[in-house]
């Protein structure tokens, strides 16, 4: 396969991961000792889209503790094991406002205000169903590697950081007892909860992740069910509403996608039914987040339209056919063209092109609409067949004057033809 599909999102977020490399605000969390180890200058992105297509830039293989990032999918095993109304009369579903450490209790119900804050992450590891604690661990640390496709570890020195230093977690434990919003034994619920933030993981693993909470809750690499539709989209909403802390509003406002982020400098976010993206970045801001990680999902969303609030992607099938053989290939492709299409097409493209120099024809003669992600990215995609010798033929372009963004209608005739060296 030619790398030049693939090559249109690798090579945006690599350039992305250039220009921020340097950015050297923030600092490295240091109230649990083991994390002040963190290197300041890691930094990875990695996406994966519904299709099980991986892109990845910087430093994706190296492991890390997810710390808060565990939240949302430890929340998702209890939805599945217990349902919304038995995890909903243990923890809100509100915004704090508040700090992840946070003393954030309802007056009126003992509740933790939401499952992302510290206080309700610990009521909800105590939820998930199981004999002792070490079968709850071991039910918690299954469910994260399902979710990222393959078998987790636990770092056991960020663990014993963990338990000296956290008695903070352990008094909002003992004020949960107290209320009632904390089911079983404060000590054990907190010790498991120290392991569950101690797993290890990496930036691909933890876009494996997200995708599959974006894709219903099928991880769209391994083809694995791993909880229902219903939960990943409740899970979603929480971490739409409350995943980024006291940044949420400010978070949902510039970058509009359900994200997570730990204090080891983990962030993952998910596009639904469109891709899950992850960074890692240990210097943290004010608020808890990676500094580099914000910046680029930011970038990110603006530049390819990201945005929750943008209209989704088609449900119809984008690429309709698919021809390669060793002279070269076809694609067609159909309906409205945005990242998620554009995506597809590119690497449909790569699929088609090969491995020595051919003629790659792409057919746009049934796309409805091209909008401007969509179209740089297939520019930049044809150019990288053409810069590795590849003759691309493109039918189906708009006619004279129709306008940029906007495909030619079926039949139009009108055809481009791109050659090495031109």
């Amino acid at each position: 396969m030619s790398d030049a599909a693939s090559d249109v999102v690798t090579e945006a977020l690599e350039e992305l991961r250039q220009r921020l490399q340097g950015l050297d605000e923030g600092a490295v969390a240091d109230y649990i000792p083991q994390l002040a180890q963190g290197d300041p200058d890691c930094f990875g992105l990695a996406l994966v889209s519904m299709d099980g297509h991986r892109y990845r830039a910087g430093r994706c293989d190296t492991e890390f503790t997810l710390q808060s990032v565990t939240k949302p999918f430890v929340l998702a095993l209890a939805l599945a094991e217990l349902g919304p109304e038995a995890v909903d009369r243990r923890v809100g579903t509100e915004p704090s406002g508040e700090a992840f450490n946070a003393i954030s209790l309802d007056p009126a119900t003992g509740r933790p205000a939401n499952p992302m804050i510290n206080a309700g992450a610990i009521a909800v590891t105590a939820l998930v169903p199981a004999a002792d604690p070490a079968r709850r661990f071991a039910r918690i640390l299954d469910c994260l590697g399902r979710f990222a496709g393959r078998p987790l570890a636990v770092d056991e020195a960020v663990y014993r950081s963990e338990a000296e230093t956290g008695d903070r977690n352990r008094a909002l434990a003992y004020l949960m007892r107290g209320t009632g919003a904390l089911a079983g034994d404060p000590a054990e619920a907190v010790e498991t909860y120290f392991r569950q933030c101690a797993v290890l993981a990496t930036v691909d693993d933890l876009a494996v992740m997200a995708a599959t909470l974006a894709n219903g809750g099928v991880n769209p690499v391994t083809g694995a069910v791993v909880v229902p539709e219903p939960v990943a989209v409740r899970v979603l909403a929480l971490m739409a509403t409350c995943g980024m802390y006291d940044a949420a509003g400010d978070w949902m406002v510039r970058v509009g996608l359900p994200a997570k982020s730990g204090v080891s400098g983990g962030l993952v976010a998910a596009g639904p039914a469109r891709f899950g993206i992850a960074v890692h970045s240990p210097p943290l801001d004010a608020v808890g987040n990676p500094v580099r990680g914000v910046a680029a999902l930011r970038e990110l969303s603006g530049r390819f339209g990201l945005h929750l609030m943008h209209n989704p992607a088609p449900a119809a099938a984008t690429v309709v056919s698919l021809r390669r053989d060793e002279h070269g290939g076809e694609v067609a492709a159909q309906g409205a063209l945005d990242f998620t299409a554009a995506e597809r097409v590119v690497f449909a493209l790569g699929e088609c092109a090969a491995e020595s120099p051919g003629t790659v024809l792409l057919d746009l003669g049934r796309v409805t609409a091209v909008d401007t992600t969509a179209e740089a990215m297939l520019r930049r995609a044809l150019d990288l067949l053409t810069e590795q010798g590849h003759t691309v033929t493109v039918t189906g372009l708009p006619r004279e004057g129709q306008g940029a963004g906007r495909a030619a209608a079926p039949g139009s005739g009108q055809t481009a033809e791109r050659k090495a060296g031109r």
